[in-house]
């Protein structure tokens, strides 16, 4: 079978395909089919996949997987949220969005750089209702950036199952741990 998944970041798209390596489902991204990334106008993670979910299955009539995620750290209320990817700006990078974090966060002192990722997955297929699974993954905002793997903000994100960021994490452990696999293994588990 096979998924489009409603997607061009890569990072994404490795995830996705890492994860259904083992099962006779095929996860393409988006851009095979040459579709732009629809606007994220939702006010929730949920509203954001949705409309991800439901643009990309309208013009492909394949089955999607479209999620939405995001970083919220409590000293900044919940922020960068459902702007985690245009924090700094639409066409910023990684590092913009991870300097204007640290900047936002200078004067917070350790034990108050509490953060979490979550992870809104959802499945559309045909005139279905929706699957929608969750992840949370709990964390700390470190001081400067660790690490060369993962994307986003990775390399500022403590775990501290782990003592180290998510982007000192091999490829594998990132997906055990991560919000994302486990919304993924739920949904892997729903589609059993």
């Amino acid at each position: 079978m096979r998924i489009v998944l409603a997607s061009g970041n890569l990072g994404k798209v490795a995830e996705f395909q890492a994860l259904f390596a083992k099962t006779p489902i095929e996860i393409m991204a988006q851009s095979v089919f040459q579709l732009d990334p629809v606007e994220e106008t939702g006010a929730t993670f949920l509203e954001n996949a949705l409309l991800k979910a439901r643009y990309v299955h309208h013009h492909t009539k394949l089955p999607t997987i479209a999620d939405d995620s995001g970083l919220d750290v409590d000293a900044l209320d919940g922020a960068p949220g459902i702007y985690s990817a245009r924090f700094a700006g639409v066409n910023a990078t990684p590092a913009e969005h991870i300097k204007k974090l640290l900047n936002e966060l200078r004067e917070v002192p350790a034990d108050k750089r509490t953060a979490r990722f979550h992870c809104v997955l959802v499945y559309l297929q045909n005139d279905a209702e929706p699957i929608i699974c969750k992840g949370v993954w709990e964390g700390k905002i470190l001081f400067a950036p660790k690490g060369a793997g993962g994307f986003g903000y990775d390399p500022i994100f403590f775990v501290p199952t782990d003592n180290c960021s998510a982007a000192e994490l091999s490829f594998e452990r990132k997906i055990q741990l991560s919000h994302r696999g486990q919304a993924m293994r739920a949904l892997l588990n729903q589609l059993k």
